[in-house]
């Protein structure tokens, strides 16, 4: 406003020394570049005459907003107001906390007596714990020799009872074809007569000999079975043997994972915290979830399944041979696969 006051002013003086110019035309020079001047001011004025409109939008906007700021404010002063006196009533409180907080802390003085006396007890029931838990390891160590000299034995009651079966089985098919002869016998006896006795004679030299070829025959049969038994014995027992090794190796992998997860200081922590040692801590850690437990039984009883199903086929009727390799081959093959898998597992490990 002012800046348009000062041009309408130099405005008015152009206009009047234009005027005087007129009147003396012994110059007329100045009166062009006063023609300039006051284009250049009519310029200025135009200008400012634009910017005034936009200062007076601008105001109109600013007048709105410090009418909504009041209104913001009065608000504002009314919280206030509540929050003075929340204030007010949240001192009565602090005030009342504070004589419950003494109250509280001569509690804890006693409290603090009865915790340190708690703590000597603690103390005494900890040395108890780690003396008996020094003779727990040892009765462990006791009951795992046990456990393996249980398992001999039960091996080798098992085979001793499999020799038995074989014996008496034996010795029922030699009654049976002692009974065979001698009814044999005494038919002959009873048919031939006195001419034919050198007859009987060469029949019963032909029946021992034939005996004796009878049982070679059925010992080399036992022979052959008991190899075949062995055998199946000896594979189910080389695949279990792989199946606990792939087992070790996963939980060693596993337990390496674990311990790469947790830091030596952070395992020591959290044995210090259960009051265990590391090696039990690791014990604790390398629990056997209910699915592998389920796998390895169902393993167990199909590995049973297959030792009956070898038995079945050598009981059963001949031919057999081709059923047998197929049975043997399929283990054979499942022991390959197992021995695969637990070479990869040692060289990820390694």
């Amino acid at each position: 406003q002012q800046e348009k006051e000062d041009l309408q002013g130099k405005l008015k003086l152009r206009e009047h020394l234009s005027q005087t110019a007129g009147k003396s035309k012994a110059t007329p020079a100045p009166s062009k570049n006063i023609d300039l001047e006051m284009k250049q001011l009519q310029c200025k004025l135009k200008n400012s005459n634009k910017e005034i409109t936009k200062q007076s939008t601008t105001i109109k906007s600013l007048k709105s907003e410090v009418q909504e700021k009041e209104e913001r404010i009065q608000e504002l002063q009314a919280k206030i107001s509540q929050l003075e006196r929340d204030f007010t009533m949240k001192k009565h409180l602090i005030e009342d906390l504070k004589s419950h907080l003494k109250a509280s802390q001569e509690n804890e003085k006693t409290s603090n007596k009865t915790l340190e006396s708690l703590e000597r007890k603690v103390k005494a029931l900890a040395e108890d714990c780690s003396g008996k838990k020094i003779s727990i390891d040892s009765l462990k160590q006791r009951l795992n020799v046990a456990t393996k000299e249980k398992s001999q034995y039960e091996q080798m009651y098992q085979k001793a009872k499999d020799e038995l079966e074989k014996k008496d089985l034996r010795l029922t098919k030699l009654e049976d074809k002692m009974t065979e002869t001698e009814c044999a016998m005494t038919e002959l006896e009873t048919a031939a007569s006195d001419p034919l006795h050198s007859l009987a004679k060469q029949s019963t030299e032909a029946l021992e000999t034939l005996q004796k070829e009878l049982l070679l025959t059925s010992e080399k049969v036992e022979e052959f079975k008991t190899f075949i038994k062995t055998l199946s014995r000896e594979l189910q027992h080389s695949i279990q043997e792989l199946r606990t090794k792939i087992k070790k190796a996963k939980k060693m992998d596993k337990m390496k994972a674990s311990k790469n997860c947790l830091s030596q200081e952070s395992f020591q922590l959290a044995a210090s915290i259960l009051n265990v040692s590391t090696t039990d801590l690791e014990e604790i850690l390398d629990v056997e979830d209910d699915e592998e437990t389920a796998k390895t039984k169902m393993k167990f009883e199909k590995d049973k399944e297959w030792l009956q199903c070898i038995q079945k086929l050598m009981e059963a009727q001949f031919p057999f041979a081709s059923h047998l390799m197929d049975v043997i081959l399929e283990k054979l093959n499942e022991k390959k696969k197992l021995l695969e898998e637990y070479s990869s597992l040692m060289k990820h490990t390694i």
